[in-house]
């Protein structure tokens, strides 16, 4: 099916992990044409890991489903040692349904779920390659801001970027500002 043609309603969310969701992830992630092979190992081993641990493992999933398909995905989790901040991972959107609002439902989804789990701080971090240009606008237009940049992180010339989403009305956040 063509995104273009997706209503809402017709979107399914669900936050179960399931075997079959390693190689839906594996497709989303390089459909994207943004990530090496190496780090679509690393979000098909995520998942892997909570499949084998389950929430102790400490990754969160939200996978969003048209016809039984898996067309986009958030996973998150505690960052350990932090009492409120968790890390969104990864969040990807195949790119046949990008531009119909799916990764904006996806993320103010999984910011609720981090929400309803204690948390009060978002981190992502990103790449500065220029083809990563979209994903900084799109972290912007939903109210994060930047955080942190390390120079050369990835490679020469391709620093971290890191941002930040903080609400006040977390448990444990009172009277906080950031």
């Amino acid at each position: 099916m063509d995104g273009s043609a997706l209503q809402r309603e017709q979107i399914r969310y669900r936050d179960d992990v399931r075997r079959e969701d390693r190689e839906a992830v594996r497709t989303i992630i390089t459909a994207s044409g943004f990530f090496s092979p190496a780090e679509c190992d690393i979000a098909v081993e995520l998942v892997d890991t909570r499949l084998a641990l389950g929430l102790p493992s400490g990754y969160y999933f939200l996978f969003a489903e048209h016809d039984n398909d898996v067309i986009g995905y958030t996973c998150f989790g505690p960052i350990p040692g932090t009492l409120l901040s968790y890390d969104l991972y990864w969040i990807a959107v195949h790119p046949r349904y990008q531009g119909l609002g799916l990764g904006t439902a996806l993320l103010v989804r999984s910011e609720t779920a981090i929400s309803q789990l204690g948390g009060g701080r978002i981190y992502i971090e990103t790449s500065s390659r220029p083809l990563y240009a979209p994903t900084h606008a799109f972290y912007r237009a939903r109210g994060y801001r930047q955080e942190a940049c390390l120079e050369d992180y990835y490679a020469p010339g391709d620093a971290k970027v890191m941002y930040v989403k903080v609400w006040s009305n977390a448990p444990g956040m009172a009277g906080y500002t950031s």
